[in-house]
């Protein structure tokens, strides 16, 4: 089933600012809550994953760009929101950053968030390859820093051997309740900030932080055919969770350098060829180099006129994920000479004069002698016929 369109989704228009879109999604959010559907949780489940992977596009400036200019194609692979489960570990983090700290008045928040695993960060990584990977394919390996769960505590963020303590503000609680005039509130307890619990002895190695940053070495296969501007998305690469939560995602963005010999067009190559104007005019077969590094035989026939074009069938750039491949443009450049010996100004001058092509000189020189030479030599032949 094909996807609907993201700001069909969330109900807005193109033109929508960034507080429409997310003001869409606020209310989308709270209608979509497991715990105000509970007699149709799964129809809800899809309806939220649907609205919040719409969200993440379209919050994202970049990624609203892409998906602006080339649709559901020009971010595949981008989103996580597909992958919430509905665990409220994950649905309430964006509930909390939609709606902070009131998401616990209203309901739609809550302390569970806070002591609950988290998923880790995506990393996004910007890499450049030639155009001959793109065709072809690579395997390379890149340096990504990143955060990863601490070793020696193993994420608990204390000192091993040690145990955290009931926070003495909320009594376990993770809130903590107070009264104005007929109303009692509550909200996320400040000291221990909605765990309830404690740590007293963190962890030296990375500072009750659970998570240390280290940069690793990621093996990439660049895939045949991939094109500038789309994404390589590499699961559990990103960054580590905390509470036990999982890692993130590795996004590597593909942007190809500019080649010497070839332009891309889709999966088309198109290949500059010169050839001099009497190749053009008389036909020859020249040589043309492929992407892959070898040569094919193309014929230009007779009368062949500056810049027209020839197709070498197959000989571009490999379908991403498909069978075939593009092919190969040969635009023809006819080359104008500069350097001509006087026998070549004759020859052409004799050419022109056959033609009945008038030529336009500036001074007197051997090349208007030999005009007017070949120009008298006619008019003779002409009174003898």
């Amino acid at each position: 089933m094909a996807k609907r369109d993201y700001y069909e989704v969330l109900g807005v228009n193109r033109n929508s600012s960034a507080d429409e879109i997310k003001k869409a999604f606020r209310k989308l959010a709270v209608q979509y809550h497991p715990d105000k559907n509970p007699n149709n949780k799964q129809e809800a489940e899809e309806k939220f994953k649907e609205a919040a992977e719409a969200y993440e596009i379209l919050s994202d400036p970049d990624k609203r760009e892409r998906y602006d200019r080339f649709g559901h194609a020009g971010v595949q692979g981008t989103s996580r929101a597909g992958g919430f489960g509905f665990d409220f570990a994950s649905f309430d983090d964006i509930m909390s950053e939609l709606f902070g700290d009131f998401g616990d008045f209203w309901g739609v928040g809550g302390s569970r968030r806070r002591s609950g695993p988290r998923r880790g960060r995506d990393i996004r990584y910007d890499v450049e390859i030639s155009l001959e990977d793109s065709a072809l394919g690579k395997k390379t390996t890149i340096e990504i820093p990143r955060l990863e769960v601490c070793p020696v505590c193993d994420g608990t963020r204390m000192k091993p051997g040690t145990q955290p303590q009931i926070c003495p503000s909320c009594g376990g609680r993770g809130q903590v309740s107070f009264t104005q005039g007929f109303f009692s509130v509550s909200r996320t307890c400040d000291r221990c900030r909605g765990e309830g619990k404690i740590i007293t002895t963190p962890c030296a190695e990375c500072n009750g932080q659970g998570q240390v940053q280290r940069t690793r070495d990621i093996n990439v296969t660049i895939p045949t055919g991939i094109d500038n501007g789309q994404v390589i998305q590499l699961r559990g690469e990103g960054e580590a969770g905390t509470r036990g939560g999982p890692p993130g995602d590795l996004h590597i963005v593909v942007h190809i350098a500019k080649h010497d010999l070839f332009e891309r067009h889709g999966n088309d190559l198109l290949y500059i060829a010169t050839i001099s104007f009497p190749q053009a005019t008389l036909g020859t077969e020249i040589k043309i180099p492929t992407i892959s590094g070898e040569e094919e035989t193309l014929k230009i026939p007779p009368g062949t006129q500056y810049g027209e074009e020839f197709r070498i069938r197959g000989k571009g750039v490999p379908y991403l994920r498909d069978f075939g491949s593009g092919d190969l443009i040969v635009r023809t450049i006819i080359e104008t000479p500069t350097d001509l010996s006087d026998k070549e100004r004759e020859l052409l001058c004799e050419f022109a004069t056959l033609r009945d092509e008038e030529i336009i000189h500036d001074e007197r020189s051997l090349f208007d002698k030999i005009l007017g030479r070949h120009k008298d030599a006619h008019k003779e032949d002409e009174k003898e016929r």
